[in-house]
């Protein structure tokens, strides 16, 4: 399961979202290495279609899309049932994991 993470330098969220995503990881009994994409330039973040920092790629896919087309150096904001965060549950992401490693299997 390839998973990477997107943020730009500065993004107050990115750090929250990987130690989350690391504890999901371990609820779901899954141990892939995070790849770190840095989006340095708004050149970058149209070529990506990032939609704002941090953002979860897993297996090359967004578990949380996003309906906007504005792409960017931008904070992105998570619904959760807590309210709006920089970043999903722990939860989510376990979900979102679990979802993705089921969509694999043969």
């Amino acid at each position: 399961m390839e998973i990477q993470l997107l943020y730009f330098e500065g993004c107050p969220h990115w750090s929250l979202m990987e130690e989350r995503l690391r504890e999901a990881l371990r609820m779901t009994g899954h141990s892939p290495a995070i790849e770190h994409v840095l989006v340095a330039s708004p050149e970058t973040a149209d070529a990506l279609r990032f939609t704002g920092s941090p953002s979860l790629l897993i297996g090359g896919r967004d578990p949380f899309p996003s309906t906007s087309t504005d792409f960017g150096l931008s904070c992105r904001m998570y619904s959760t049932p807590s309210g709006l965060q920089g970043a999903p549950t722990v939860e989510q992401l376990a979900s979102a994991i679990r979802e993705r490693s089921q969509s694999e299997l043969p």
